[in-house]
Formats: C-alpha cells, sequence, structure tokens
C-alpha cells in the first residue's frame, strides 16, 4: 500500500520530564502470574507448593528445597509461540510470535547432620535461582473500518482545555505527557483552534466526519521481567519445614505500536483536510523490584504433605523512554510539504514506583510410595492493592484499580506417575481475571504435560503447556476507545537437563 505521509521526526539526545500517561495494564504485566520455570514444574501445571524438590517450586513455596537429597542443579531452556487472534468491527486477523529463551538456572546446597546429634534440626538448603517470570516477546495485529471514531479524536479529546499559546509557544519539554500529545495534533493539522485568540480552549478536527475509517493497529513487545531468588530452608524432625526467599526483580520491556488510519468513504474525498495518519510509538521500560517469600510445609504422615506459604508484594522502581512519530497525509496537496516538519529529543520520564499485591497459597500433596503423587495449589491475589506510586500523581489511577480490580483466584492441578525411570505428568491450571468485569482480561485456562527420564545422577524432562484467554485491546487510551477483542494462545515447549552433585 503505498501512503504519502508528513513526519513529525525526532532526534537521539535526552531529556527527563514528568511521567507519561499510565494505565492498569502496565501494572498487571507484571502483577498477573505466568507459568515458568523447569520442564517438571510446567509439566504439572505449577501445582508444587507442598511437593518441593524442584527449583522452580521454591518460588511457590521456599521450604520446598529442604526435600532435595543432594545437592543438585538444573537449566531450563524454552520455546515460546503466541497465538493471537483478533476480530475488530467484524474484521479478523492473526498474528504469532516465537522466541527461544534460557529461562531458567540455578542450584541448591543440602547441609545434614551426620553426627547424630540431638539437634532436631538436622539438614538445611541454600539455593540460589534465576528465572525469567514473564516473557513479553508478543505480536498482535488488528485492523478492520471503524463505522464511528477516528484515531484523530485522540489527538483531539486530549487537545480539548489545552490553550493555544500552550501549544504555539513552548518549551517542548516543559510540557506534560497530554500537551505533548495535543502538540503533535495541532502541529501536523489534525485539528485547528476555533479562534485566534491565544487562550482559546476549544478545537476542531481536519478530518472527515461520519465514519468509514480504515484503521490498523500492531503492536510488537519483546523482553523480559527476570527474578534472582535466594532461598534458605530448614526442616525439624522430619515434621515441619520452613523456608524464605529474598527476591530480585529485573525489568526490561521493549513496546513498539502503531495505529494507521485511511478514509475509505469516498463521499469525504473531496475537501477533506486529512485523508491519511500513521501514529508510530515506541516505549521502553527499565527497572528493578524487590520481594520476598515465607513458607512452611507440614508432613503430618510419611505420605501427605500440607503447605501454607505467603509472597510479599513486589516493589518495582521503573523508568519510561518513549519517542513517537505522528504522520498525516492531504489529499488536497499530496505532493507538497505543506506542513512544517518538527524535530523532537526521544523523552525518558521521570522514574516511578509499582506496588504488586501480595500472594498466598495453600498447597496439599499426597504421594503414592515411590510410584507417584497429586498435588493441588490454591492461591488467592487481592489485584485492589496494586498501586502507583508517588500517590499524588496517580490518584486517579489508583482509585480506579480499587473498584475496577477484585481478589482472584488461582487453582493449579498435577500429578506425576513413574514408571522405572520414567516419569509421566499431567497438570491444570485456571486463573480468575484481575477485573470484576473480564472483558478488559478474561479468565484463563491452561493444560500441561511431559515426561522425565532419569540416568545416572542426571535427568531430562519435557513439557508442554498450552493456556489460553480473552482481552479487549483498545488502539488509544482516549478519543476512540473502540476495542478489538483478541484471542490470545500461549504454546510453550520446555527442557530442562538437571544433575545431582
Amino acid at each position: 500500500m503505498k501512503k504519502i505521509f508528513l513526519s513529525i521526526i525526532l532526534g537521539f539526545s535526552f531529556v527527563s520530564i514528568q511521567a507519561q500517561e499510565t494505565t492498569p495494564e502496565d501494572a498487571l504485566r507484571l502483577a498477573v502470574d505466568n507459568l515458568t520455570g523447569t520442564a517438571r514444574f510446567r509439566a504439572m501445571g505449577g501445582a508444587f507448593g507442598a511437593v518441593g524438590g524442584d527449583l522452580s517450586s521454591i518460588n511457590v513455596n521456599p521450604a520446598g528445597s529442604i526435600f532435595f537429597n543432594n545437592n543438585y542443579g538444573t537449566i531450563t531452556g524454552s520455546v515460546y509461540n503466541a497465538k493471537n487472534k483478533s476480530r475488530y468491527f467484524g474484521k479478523y486477523t492473526n498474528d504469532n510470535d516465537n522466541t527461544l529463551d534460557i529461562n531458567q538456572i540455578g542450584a541448591v546446597f543440602i547441609f545434614k547432620d551426620t553426627k547424630n546429634s540431638k539437634n532436631d534440626w538436622k539438614k538445611i538448603a541454600f539455593a540460589l535461582n534465576y528465572e525469567n517470570s514473564n516473557n513479553f516477546n508478543n505480536s498482535l495485529f488488528s485492523a478492520g473500518t471503524n463505522p464511528y471514531n477516528s484515531i484523530g479524536n485522540y489527538f483531539l479529546d486530549i487537545a480539548q482545555g489545552i490553550q493555544t499559546n500552550v501549544l504555539t509557544n513552548y518549551n517542548y519539554y516543559d510540557l506534560n505527557f497530554y500537551q505533548q500529545q495535543a502538540y503533535l495534533g495541532y502541529d501536523t493539522y489534525i485539528f485547528e483552534a476555533s479562534n485566534t485568540t491565544p487562550n482559546n480552549t476549544s478545537y476542531y478536527t481536519n478530518i472527515p466526519t461520519g465514519g468509514n475509517y480504515y484503521q490498523e493497529n500492531q503492536i510488537s513487545t519483546s523482553g523480559y521481567n527476570g527474578k534472582l531468588t535466594a532461598n534458605f530452608s530448614a526442616a525439624y524432625k522430619d515434621l515441619l519445614f520452613l523456608g524464605g526467599n529474598l527476591n530480585f526483580h529485573f525489568v526490561n520491556i521493549q513496546k513498539t505500536f502503531s495505529v494507521y488510519e485511511s478514509n475509505t468513504n469516498p463521499v469525504y474525498d473531496t475537501g477533506s483536510t486529512i485523508t491519511e495518519i500513521l501514529f508510530e510509538n515506541q516505549l521502553t521500560t527499565t527497572g528493578s523490584g524487590f520481594s520476598l517469600n515465607l513458607g512452611a510445609i507440614v508432613k503430618p504422615i510419611e505420605s501427605l504433605r500440607i503447605g501454607l506459604s505467603y509472597e510479599s508484594p513486589t516493589w518495582y522502581r521503573l523508568t519510561d523512554e518513549l519517542q513517537q512519530q505522528l504522520s498525516t497525509h492531504s489529499l488536497n496537496n499530496p505532493d507538497n510539504n505543506e506542513y512544517p516538519k518538527s524535530f523532537h529529543d526521544p523523552l525518558t520520564y521521570l522514574p516511578y514506583k509499582i506496588q504488586t499485591p501480595g500472594k498466598w497459597t495453600g498447597s496439599l500433596v499426597y504421594i503414592f510410595g515411590k510410584k507417584g503423587l497429586i498435588s493441588a495449589d490454591i492461591s488467592t491475589k487481592d489485584y485492589t492493592a496494586t498501586t502507583f506510586r508517588p500517590k499524588n500523581d496517580y490518584t486517579g489511577l489508583n482509585n480506579f484499580m480499587q473498584n475496577a480490580l477484585k481478589d482472584a483466584i488461582e487453582v493449579r492441578v498435577g500429578g506425576e506417575y513413574r514408571i522405572k525411570q520414567v516419569s509421566l505428568r499431567a497438570g491444570y491450571r485456571f486463573e480468575e481475571s484481575p477485573y470484576k468485569v473480564d472483558q478488559t482480561l478474561g479468565d484463563l485456562t491452561g493444560y500441561t504435560g511431559g515426561l522425565g527420564y532419569t540416568f545416572d545422577d542426571s535427568r531430562i524432562d519435557l513439557a508442554y503447556s498450552y493456556d489460553h484467554r480473552n482481552l479487549n485491546q483498545t488502539f488509544l487510551s482516549s478519543g476512540m476507545t473502540d476495542p478489538a477483542r483478541i484471542s490470545r494462545q500461549n504454546n510453550n515447549i520446555t527442557i530442562s537437563y538437571s544433575i545431582n552433585f
């Protein structure tokens, strides 16, 4: 498709200004759990709260590291496949993304009392484990003809109430995020001032009204949310097992998204000012965080274990860097640079903080001797506790999340059956939406399976995991909030190698 655009081009130096617009999704992508970790852990649906004996199990209940018999190490690689089917005003589109990643590596060290002393604490464990808590690689494409709203409404809606002299006589870096967005639309003639006075605050659109706007939305994300865990656990009389984690989180996310529009109704072609728009954004979010876990497991009889664990909120400190480019095309003058070009630097916004909610998990496992086991975890997480800080800067957003989000339940069930050196595994996972009305982000349902093979002091595990959820994806945050309906499927293959040493 040939497109002729008049561009706003961004330079390469950096400045720090007031925080940009944030949404609940910015916090939820860090707060909502994902099934990650070793192949054994994934194959059983992550139901490891009372099972232990796996390096990923310490993320559910830190007391689980005590069930290793020897020093033990694991490294894990995964192939991620994300498929997205989009429906936007009756038009269906598909997109997918594939990623290969080394997503877990860790080791545990076991210390036993071999002197038969009278001390009841006869075994302790130390572990160090790194995992990608979330892999953000994903691609999404939506397209369709919107009969109601133009992309230009985003800029027009934001501009209302902003004085014209702010958009004409300004130091660009003194503008807040909303004034910057208004300036982009004003400088490319998407809208005009209703009158010529400097204190004018009312604007009208240069985009033909009446509907039939063909629109495309392309979103591509990459990056990770990594977690380094330092773990300690101890056993009391082979009855009570206690553990704790200190977790250090690392965030690096790149999101590139563009919105394109052309007016497909020929009635409005003649005499219209703006007939095409392309709005491109590249957002990079980096930062770090801290959290902790506490857990206990009780073994009342040899075949039964009961676990309870608490995961604290994670306290993140993040910084956003944003680059934007807005281009327009006029049918009246397609070949001349009728509109001036504007040059602006990439913007690095002031740091902000996100506090994700804490989580409680209750666990139960029944062990069939050396033949196998069946395990279940149930977790609760109160998403209304999700908070942006400084609170004074995000009062409206925090109040919205307190009213729109809820305390959500997650259920994980898994089983394992051993036949000599081979272990067969399967699991199920259900996670409620964090929203009271789940159209924005729906419930998640997942199924897993896998097998393991033990030889000498080593073991190889293979897992397949599938999950599905529906969600709404708006193209822009205001002015035109007509969402595309997304059906998202994740298909992952994971392989782990473990060794006793």
